[in-house]
Formats: structure tokens, sequence, C-alpha cells
């Protein structure tokens, strides 16, 4: 078993979950391939730089985390998804450590 190295990770506050959550290339049967796996919060890092169009530091402030946290969530993301792109592999969405927006701001407005 691996053991936890410094702080342990903040939950990100996720406003998508994805409705689809499993990607594999065309033509080739399922048994057959390799999986690799990104996280929820990584997917929304994409979402909100990519799609969005946010600067990283917008980002971090819309997800709760430090501009460098998030950085290293975009960074693994990008890389997963070339190297999953690149040498045919399935790509599936599946956990991490993230709470959704809505539940977030629920909680933030009974705190106060």
């Amino acid at each position: 078993m691996k053991k936890c190295r410094g702080r342990p990770k903040c939950p990100r506050r996720v406003e998508q979950t994805p409705d689809i959550t499993y990607f594999k290339p065309r033509g080739v049967p399922l048994a057959d391939l390799e999986v690799v796996f990104i996280t929820v919060e990584e997917v929304e890092a994409l979402r909100l730089v990519d799609v969005e169009g946010l600067k990283q530091e917008d980002a971090a402030i819309r997800v709760g985390i430090s501009r460098r946290a998030f950085w290293e969530d975009l960074k693994a993301a990008r890389m997963k998804i070339a190297f999953a792109l690149s040498t045919g592999k399935a790509i599936e969405i599946k956990g991490g450590n993230y709470i959704s927006a809505e539940n977030a701001d629920i909680s933030e407005d009974t705190n106060t």
C-alpha cells in the first residue's frame, strides 16, 4: 500500500459532472483495450480552462483550490488524455476528491 506524504488533497468544487464517463477507440473491442483513468476534478479543470476559456487563476478560485494545485490537476488531465489518444487507449472518468458546487454553496450558506 502506498503511503501518503504531505497534506491530503483538498476537495475540489465541481460545477458539472460528466454524463458520459467512458470513451474508446472505434473498431477496437473493449476486451482488447487498456484504460486510462481521469478523475472528475481533472475533467472540470479541462472544462474551465479549455472550454470556458478561463485563466488558471480564475478557474482555481471557482474550484476552491490554489493556483498551483489547479495547475497540477490540469497538467495531469492533459497528459492522461494525450497519452490515451496517442496510444489508442480507452478513457474512463471516475472517482476523485470533489464535491458538487451546489452542495458546496448550500454548506457555505449554512455556516454564515
